[in-house]
């Protein structure tokens, strides 16, 4: 399928303005809510255990989300998974307006979002081969409009985030991506059509049948654990950047919304360069060998003594890098996956990052209490050098897939 027939294609354009918009709220609150427990609370440990009861949240679901989305299919799926999170988050600023928002009913909250986002992330990932078929160039395409989506929100969410906080309060923010969720769910009902539900597989059956692919598949056995220790890491990072703004720039949001954003950015340039240039003319997987490492290598300056410009370029530089590799990353991840066996795989996949991200903020928190960001800037840029260089070097000596596994019907 060409770039323009992707660009033409109507339930994927309604997935992608789905996408931009819900997300765009979940980015004003990922800077709004630990903004708002941290000005509340003044405490950095509080923040992070609330960030990491969203992402614990996830982690539970993670395994039930696959059989879920085998029977009702990823479009319902999505719908049930917005219908649920709209109220959930409207419910933060509900609280605190009526003096009932205690810390254990924000835990509980972060964490029934968590929940929900579990199976909407899983469809996310199972219904754009379902709607578009299983080429590798042309899901890696698709793949690099969801990625510029996506990263346009991190470059719109932020900054609007923090201008909203600074005029109306973090609160405010939480109704606006309450108010995000319905326009998502609106949008799915009219203009992405349904699809049946996918055959099982005799080795599918189970609730861990996905865990057992995941072990079998040998590129994927390798990815994993790297790509979530070096998530977990990105997750210390966004924890530290509402101190880091405090610490160094009078907490002005702007600034973090700016910091924020600049990653959004740079990834939004590299997914017009992988879809306009790369994603046909470069194999993807030596497309991420030659790319991933250059996503961790200028975070090298954000512990330095650096003004807000250079933090901004540094992570703008990052994000080029991770917008050039993330569509062949996600494309291969997704399409390695034999049909059947799709759902409780990526499910299974979902699961292992929602328990290993919130590791990340887990050890941020009482290090951004005792000692500041220092520390936990270095140690995000050693974890993601590590990371990366890894997962160039199983790139580079990855074998074709397996012989897909056959459906019962």
């Amino acid at each position: 399928m060409s770039r323009a027939e992707l660009l033409r294609h109507r339930p994927l354009r309604a997935l992608l303005a789905a996408e931009v918009i819900s997300t765009t709220g979940a980015q004003m609150t990922w800077l709004a809510l630990p903004w708002f427990v941290l000005t509340t609370t003044g405490s950095p440990a509080r923040m992070t255990l609330v960030m990491a009861a969203e992402l614990l949240g996830f982690a539970a679901a993670g395994l039930p989300a696959g059989p879920l989305i085998q029977r009702l299919g990823a479009r319902r799926t999505m719908l049930v998974a917005d219908a649920a999170r709209a109220p959930l988050m409207l419910l933060v600023p509900i609280l605190h307006w009526s003096g009932h928002l205690g810390f254990p009913p924000l835990v509980l909250l972060a964490f029934s979002l968590g929940v929900f986002g579990a199976p909407y992330f899983t469809s996310q990932k199972v219904i754009v081969p379902e709607l578009l078929g299983e080429d590798e160039a042309t899901v890696s395409k698709a793949t690099a409009l969801f990625q510029g989506a996506i990263r346009s929100t991190m470059l719109l969410g932020p900054p609007i985030g923090g201008v909203l906080i600074g005029f109306f309060g973090a609160a405010n923010v939480l109704v606006v991506d309450a108010a995000t969720y319905v326009v998502s769910f609106l949008l799915v009902v009219f203009f992405v059509p349904g699809r049946a539900a996918t055959p099982e597989m005799e080795e599918a059956r189970g609730i861990l049948a996905g865990f057992r692919f995941l072990v079998r598949e040998p590129l994927l056995r390798v990815w994993i654990p790297l790509f979530v220790v070096g998530d977990a890491g990105w997750q210390a990072f966004f924890a530290a950047v509402p101190v880091l703004t405090i610490e160094r720039f009078g907490a002005d949001a702007k600034i973090a919304g700016a910091l924020f954003a600049a990653f959004g950015l740079g990834a939004i340039c590299g997914n017009i360069l992988s879809f306009r240039f790369l994603a046909e003319r470069i194999p993807g997987l030596r497309l991420i060998a030659l790319s991933v490492p250059f996503q961790a290598l200028p975070l090298w300056v954000l512990p330095l003594d650096v003004g807000a410009f250079s933090l901004f370029a540094a992570i703008l530089v990052s994000g080029v890098a991770n917008g050039i590799c993330n569509p062949s990353i996600h494309a291969i991840f997704t399409l390695r996956m034999p049909i059947a066996i799709r759902p409780k795989a990526m499910a299974a996949a979902g699961t292992l990052w929602g328990l290993g991200l919130p590791l990340g903020l887990l050890v941020a928190g009482p290090v951004l209490s005792a000692f500041g960001t220092g520390p936990v800037l270095v140690g995000f840029a050693a974890v993601q050098t590590i990371c990366m260089l890894g997962v160039a070097g199983a790139s580079l000596s990855a074998r074709d897939p397996e012989p897909a596994l056959e459906p019962i019907y």
